[in-house]
């Protein structure tokens, strides 16, 4: 059970350097877990407060570790790019990384909510999930992420998809 791989999804964001920190932290990603599966990436405009749009995309990797050894390893992967906790929740990002899924967990799993439910909630990060796993079920409703997305009305929500190289030459 211990090495066992579980499918883990996660939401990545910045708008500070964000061309860096988006490309740097794949990199951490990447040296941490091996291969990563990415959406395209997407540009937002800032959500809740007034400040530079966002680079957002979904990342899809594969991990022995358990949930809470996963967000520990994931705020380390923040703190190195700049990220200080406690900030408001709605703010400027270095890089923010987030589990949005990990394997069909539900409920609070060492302190972290899954799924998460900004799933539900922003385009920046259904739109990507759906790019990555159009297919797959959203662990507490049952439906694909892609019904999800037909059933959700993200009119107000103004993303676009942008040019993004990684791994960077």
């Amino acid at each position: 059970m211990a090495d066992q791989q579980h499918q883990v999804y996660l939401s990545l964001g910045s708008n500070i350097d964000r061309e860096h920190n988006i490309g740097s932290g794949l990199d951490a990603l990447a040296a941490a877990f091996g291969a990563l599966t990415l959406s395209p990436v997407y540009e937002s405009e800032a959500v809740g407060f007034d400040g530079d749009a966002f680079l957002n995309l979904v990342v899809g990797m594969q991990t022995t570790l358990t949930v809470g050894e996963l967000a520990a390893q994931l705020r380390d992967i923040e703190k190195q790019h700049g990220r200080v906790r406690g900030e408001k929740k709605f703010s400027s990002r270095t890089l923010d990384i987030d589990i949005l899924t990990y394997d069909d967990l539900q409920g609070e799993v060492d302190g972290v909510a899954l799924p998460r439910g900004e799933i539900l909630k922003h385009a920046f990060v259904l739109l990507p999930l759906v790019d990555l796993a159009p297919d797959t079920l959203h662990p507490a409703l049952g439906i694909s992420y892609r019904q999800l997305l037909q059933q959700t009305d993200f009119s107000r929500q103004k993303l676009w998809t942008v040019p993004f190289h990684w791994p960077r030459p």
